[in-house]
């Protein structure tokens, strides 16, 4: 999927259900999206089965935040993303549960969203050297 299909908004702030949020709208062909989402027939992929992760690239102020599956790897998206802002959503959600929970909330061309808690968020160097320091891990996974 192309990147410009996705606009990231990061809510470092608690919403109104309480956490820090990445809102991705994607704009691209109707259904696009959803059949990236959808493991089976009968549904699409839960929280448990996604992985969020982000890339610093090199020289700039931005990088790559993507969403793949857990089972295969497969990226479902890549978008372009702040650095600062991702970094500010690592804080919060490190200041509102020891943890670190935050929320994917996915918006389709088609106006319908999904959303996924979250508790992990992988960070990268542009080299592909994981920043620990600067990542959501609870103390219950294990890299």
């Amino acid at each position: 999927m192309r990147r410009d299909y996705f606009t990231i908004d990061i809510r470092p702030e608690p919403g109104d259900d309480g956490i820090p949020t990445i809102a991705i709208e994607y704009t691209g062909p109707s259904g696009g999206l959803r059949d990236r989402l959808t493991e089976t027939a009968e549904g699409t992929l839960d929280s448990s089965e996604l992985d969020v992760a982000f890339r610093h690239q090199a020289d700039s102020e931005g990088g790559v935040l993507s969403l793949t599956d857990r089972m295969t790897g497969e990226f479902i998206f890549e978008a372009a993303a702040a650095v600062e802002a991702v970094d500010a959503l690592v804080s919060a959600a490190q200041r509102h549960d020891g943890d670190g929970e935050y929320e994917v909330r996915l918006t389709d061309s088609d106006g319908k969203s999904l959303v996924y808690e979250k508790a992990v968020l992988l960070v990268y160097d542009e080299d592909g050297n994981l920043l620990r320091q600067r990542s959501l891990i609870p103390g219950s996974v294990e890299l």
